[in-house]
């Protein structure tokens, strides 16, 4: 009974302070995309597991290696051994040696949120980190530096990586973030021309080669959100621990504004939403980036304060 009191108080909150119902969850950040100010949260500093959100990271690390390494993602890599066994999403039912580009294996993990595939592209990428350095050593553990690594240089404070994929189900390996640091993820990954071409795909054809002979797939991006009000990415998730987890974001029209002086200044318009453990993810998404478009409005004509009571990333 304590519990469905605090269920309606909390929805009475939401309906008060929003003028809508948002759907129970327990975390969410909305924040304006290019200056990181937070429109509005809820628990946002609380330490989560955020399931697949995690190959969020794993994409950026794997964009980042191949810019820096000059790796065409048109190469192949092949299955690892253990990779079939991390369980979860195997959409395209890949197994030990199977081969794909890099590419494809991107749009596997970022669309069909392919666990193997993860662990696929997580494996080949930390191979050649550890060649690169001179170094022995675990691939997936070299992979996992360099997640953590992200983390640190994008102020993610209160996450910890341990894998590729965002499995939860090793309790004495816990994978966690809170809905601002993945915000701050997501404002890195989006402004990758490359990252928002993958996550804004709502269907994509890959090839899987097994034993010499080639195999075409459908893929289906898990975010069906993604072509709605302008949404073009981001990610889904969910594990039992998680519960449904989403960040999505979406752009409008650049505003263009007369100055005094005769020119014109253009601002470009980006907010983005990040939500933990949801009931609906997708209608509370959909919700919440509706009234962040309102606050959005709200703040832009209030001279964009960066200092109110929400702050910024």
């Amino acid at each position: 009974m304590r519990q469905i009191i605090l269920l309606a108080l909390s929805l009475l909150v939401a309906i008060t302070t929003c003028g809508i119902a948002i759907e129970p969850v327990n975390s969410y950040v909305v924040v304006e995309h290019y200056t990181g100010k937070i429109l509005a949260q809820k628990n946002g500093e609380q330490q989560l597991p955020v399931a697949s959100l995690t190959k969020v990271a794993t994409g950026c690390v794997v964009l980042d290696w191949a810019k820096a390494t000059k790796t065409n993602l048109g190469q192949f890599m092949a299955v690892p051994p253990h990779a079939p066994a991390v369980g979860g999403a195997n959409p395209l039912n890949l197994q030990n040696g199977d081969q794909m580009s890099l590419r494809d294996g991107l749009y596997a993990s970022l669309m069909s949120s392919d666990n193997v595939a993860a662990e696929s592209l997580a494996y080949y990428v930390g191979i050649d980190l550890l060649r690169r350095r001179g170094k022995r050593g675990d691939p997936m553990a070299e992979f996992i530096r360099e997640l953590n690594a992200l983390a640190g240089k994008l102020r993610m404070t209160k996450t910890k990586f341990v894998n590729a994929h965002g499995l939860d189900h090793n309790v004495r390996k816990q994978p966690y973030s809170t809905s601002k640091d993945m915000a701050r993820l997501a404002r890195y990954a989006m402004d990758k021309g490359d990252f928002r071409f993958y996550v804004s795909q709502k269907s994509r054809k890959v090839k899987v080669s097994r034993l010499g002979k080639g195999r075409v797939f459908g893929l289906k991006n898990t975010n069906k959100l993604v072509g709605q009000s302008r949404i073009d990415g981001v990610k889904t998730g969910q594990t039992t621990y998680s519960g449904p987890c989403l960040i999505v974001s979406a752009t409008k029209p650049n505003q263009v504004t007369k100055q005094a002086d005769g020119s014109s200044r253009v601002q470009k318009r980006r907010v983005t939403v990040v939500v933990l453990a949801a009931q609906d993810r997708f209608r509370t998404g959909k919700q919440l980036l509706d009234w962040g478009w309102r606050e959005y409005d709200g703040w832009n004509r209030a001279g964009r304060p960066m200092n109110d009571r929400n702050g910024a990333l």
